[in-house]
């Protein structure tokens, strides 16, 4: 299973940390997450979680701060030699790794990019799908070793908008390796300002296989209410 998150980082960013979170906490299972900065604190909302977000079931949680993009292929490669395999494997903000990934050679920057972003994608999956065959061999997990990313357009950084994301051709190349597409929207309406909420946010779920009941089917909605 695995899902790419595509919206602007202040959203994407604490819905991983809460998708870690409460898979170390309420599931019990080991998280890799891996992201290009530091994280210095959880978001306020998981620190109100009081007593039952307690240190032991953090330590669950492995996080990396690879700052290249050959950095992050060796620790994700490294996966493989765990002696206790994640099953869940979380990367934030993949552009950022992606951006500048072209290096100097005959092939254009944009063909170069692209390549990366496959490279990169095929690598999270199969070691996805590795993982799953090691936790099933072992019996150390009945859950499958699931991928989550996040990934901000171009676009999407200077508008904001969930249509223009669709333009961005190291997106696309990205998005053919993940079975479903979280798509975030940030709803400015007058029914979300009514709400009294910080800001509200539409969570668009598309692809995913209709006939299979543990996958969403296209065109899944929900509205986040993000309170202070």
């Amino acid at each position: 299973c695995s899902c790419l998150v595509v919206g602007q980082h202040r959203i994407s960013r604490p819905l991983l940390l809460l998708a870690a979170v409460t898979a170390a906490l309420e599931m019990g299972i080991r998280v890799s997450f891996f992201t290009p900065t530091q994280i210095q604190s959880l978001p306020v909302f998981l620190q109100k979680s009081g007593p039952s977000l307690s240190p032991e079931s953090l330590k669950r949680i492995t996080f990396s701060y690879p700052r290249t993009l050959e950095e992050l292929l060796q620790q994700v490669a490294g996966l493989h030699e765990s002696p206790i395999p994640p099953s869940l494997i979380i990367v934030d903000r993949l552009e950022d790794f992606l951006s500048g990934s072209a290096g100097s050679g005959h092939v254009g920057l944009h063909s170069a990019e692209r390549l990366s972003a496959a490279h990169l994608s095929a690598l999270l999956c199969d070691t996805s799908a590795f993982l799953t065959r090691v936790l099933q061999q072992k019996g150390s997990s009945s859950f499958p070793c699931c991928l989550i990313a996040s990934f901000l357009s171009k676009e999407d950084s200077q508008l904001d908008s969930r249509d223009s994301s669709t333009s961005d051709p190291i997106l696309d190349v990205v998005d053919r390796y993940f079975q479903v597409r979280c798509t975030l929207d940030q709803d400015r309406s007058y029914e979300a300002a009514a709400a009294s909420a910080q800001e509200a946010w539409h969570l668009y779920l598309s692809g995913g296989d209709p006939a299979c009941d543990d996958r969403p089917s296209v065109g899944q909605e929900w509205k986040l209410l993000v309170y202070a």
